[in-house]
Order: C-alpha cells, then sequence, then structure tokens
C-alpha cells in the first residue's frame, strides 16, 4: 500500500508541470503578441510578461525541487529524485532556448533579407524538439518508477 502523502507528492508534481506547459504557452502567445507591435516593438508588455513568466517559473521550480528533497528524505527514493533533477535541467535548458529563438524571431522580423535567422530559427527548433524528447523519457521514467509501488 502506497501512502496517501507519498501520492499526493506525486499528484503535486504532475500538477506543476502542468503549470510549467500553461506557463510556456503564456510565453510564447505574448511573444507573438509582442512581434506583431513591431517595428515599434511595445518593450515594456513585453518586459512585464518575462518578469512574470520567470517569476512563475522560478516559483513552479522552487515547489518541485522541494518534492525532490521529500522524495529523497520521507520516502528514500532517489530514484524519483534523480529523476525530478535531470527534468529541472532539461527544463531550464529548454527556457534558455526558448529565449534564443524568440529573440532570432525577432532579428528575422526586423532584417527578413537575412537568411542566416531562418537557419538559426530551424536548428533552434531541432534543439527544442530533442529537449523535448528527453523530457517526456524522463517524465515516462518518473511515471513508470513512482507506479512501482502500486
Amino acid at each position: 500500500m502506497v501512502p496517501a502523502d507519498f501520492r499526493a507528492l506525486i499528484q503535486r508534481f504532475y500538477q506543476l508541470q502542468s503549470e510549467r506547459v500553461e506557463t510556456y504557452q503564456l510565453f510564447e502567445e505574448g511573444h507573438e503578441a509582442y512581434l506583431r507591435t513591431g517595428p515599434h516593438y511595445d518593450f515594456d508588455h513585453y518586459r512585464q510578461l518575462v518578469h512574470e513568466v520567470t517569476q512563475a517559473f522560478s516559483g513552479i521550480s522552487k515547489e518541485v525541487l522541494e518534492l525532490k528533497e521529500r522524495l529523497n528524505r520521507e520516502f528514500d527514493r532517489p530514484d524519483l529524485s534523480e529523476h525530478i533533477e535531470n527534468l529541472q535541467s532539461k527544463e531550464k535548458q529548454k527556457l534558455e532556448l526558448t529565449a534564443k529563438l524568440q529573440l532570432v524571431r525577432q532579428q528575422a522580423q526586423d532584417h527578413p533579407e537575412d537568411e542566416d535567422c531562418q537557419e538559426k530559427i530551424r536548428d533552434i527548433k531541432h534543439e527544442i524538439i530533442k529537449n523535448k524528447e528527453a523530457l517526456s523519457e524522463i517524465m515516462q521514467d518518473f511515471k513508470y518508477d513512482s507506479e512501482e509501488c502500486d
């Protein structure tokens, strides 16, 4: 029998991952809106969005790290803690790639004649796809290992 508080921790972890996905969607939609304000970009609104997204990601990461510690300390599950550590690393990389992509998209919009920008966009999108695949694999491993006890 799996303790209820263990199950609650796992559920909270999944909720936090869902919040991360929603935050990425808001970030992407906000960036699209920002690009539509070009060539005289509404940077103030975009800066506010970046601030809010940063706060959201920071809060999510902080709580995920607390869950990681509890899984290790209270439930002796270093396997799940390791999955979370790997996930956090990939999430950080995904955020960096997303920010990089947004910068290059703006460059491409400002300089449509620059074919190098289009190639950079393709390369970054490919890196993001590989990153998402790695994240998905980590989540699968986490799911499998966390359900092992059921």
